[in-house]
């Protein structure tokens, strides 16, 4: 049910009350795109693409064109005309939540509106500084944490974009040897839309410092912000079946950073999970990850089966 506290600044659905608001908004993936999209581990379904995803779809949908709207009257009143700029929606949560999937999904659901808008996916792995430079600085256990990343350049492509700024060129993240792919680019050119992906990218900005960069949070830039949210044990949860997983297939890869644990046993491989979830993921999900869930426009709670329960919509 709809519930409307005066004293939250959110509007609170449940799954039933949210799919309602799908509206006449058409269904155009069907079960084949659903094996493409979902992660590893991840459960995604018909049901949950129509009571969850086509709704925020044409929230989004209604978004971009007011805010469309709102650029072409900012060109009237300045008497400019500023090129087109993207509308820029961002997903944050936790490691192993299911943001991956949630991306691809609107991605896959946004490329198909009337209009048929460019979208492009940008993740933030690819703005991890390279191992070597977080073995130098002592950050790999780390690694995941707002100091890992080369904020700086991701700030800079975000304002180019922001700007009017026709192509430009993002590092890329390999998650078989975990590191960033030397002299390799994803070029991003005038999208429409563009969806950026990434533990971290609600962080406010840094605390002291003097630059005019340290001022400025990567959400600055966004339009819209989605927070994928789950109880910490079920985050855990998927954590551990996602390894166990892996060992069967990224793992197996000569190159795979994690090759050594491809053919560990299943206590094993609980035991190695669990030691990297306690020192590093849930460190990082308790003092960097949660305490942004309130900066986002949408919050997204999953229950222990991976799907959708209920929503909280910012209000305006």
């Amino acid at each position: 049910m709809k519930k409307q506290d005066t004293l939250s600044p959110y509007i609170h659905f449940d799954r039933k009350d949210w799919a309602e608001l799908r509206s006449s908004t058409p269904l155009t993936i069907d079960e084949d795109d659903i094996k493409e999209l979902k992660g590893l581990n991840d459960e995604l379904n018909i049901e949950e693409i129509v009571d969850i995803y086509l709704p925020i779809s044409r929230l989004l949908h209604l978004h971009a064109s007011a805010t469309r709207e709102l650029y072409e009257s900012r060109n009237v009143f300045l008497q400019t005309n500023v090129k087109k700029v993207p509308y820029i929606i961002g997903i944050a949560g936790s490691v192993a939540v299911g943001k991956s999937t949630m991306a691809r999904v609107l991605k896959a659901l946004i490329s198909k509106w009337p209009n048929h808008p460019k979208v492009d996916l940008l993740t933030t792995d690819g703005f991890l500084y390279p191992n070597e430079v977080l073995k130098e600085r002592g950050l790999m256990e780390k690694k995941g944490f707002p100091e890992s990343y080369d904020i700086a350049e991701l700030l800079h492509i975000l304002s180019d974009l922001k700007s009017g700024k026709g192509r430009v060129e993002a590092p890329v993240y390999s998650h078989i040897t975990y590191n960033i792919v030397p002299s390799r680019t994803q070029v991003i050119n005038r999208p429409d839309i563009l969806i950026v992906e990434g533990i971290n990218v609600l962080q406010p900005p840094k605390n002291g410092g003097g630059k005019e960069i340290d001022q400025i949070s990567v959400s600055d830039f966004f339009d819209f912000s989605i927070y994928v949210d789950a109880d910490e044990k079920t985050i855990f949860q998927w954590y551990i079946e996602r390894f166990k997983l892996l060992r069967g297939t990224a793992f197996r890869n000569p190159q795979s950073y994690f090759k050594k644990y491809a053919h560990i046993s299943d206590e094993e491989a609980f035991q190695v999970a669990e030691s990297i979830w306690n020192r590093i993921n849930k460190v990082n999900l308790r003092e960097n990850i949660l305490p942004t869930r309130h900066r986002a426009d949408l919050i997204l709670r999953k229950g222990e089966h991976h799907f959708v329960e209920s929503i909280k919509m910012r209000k305006i």
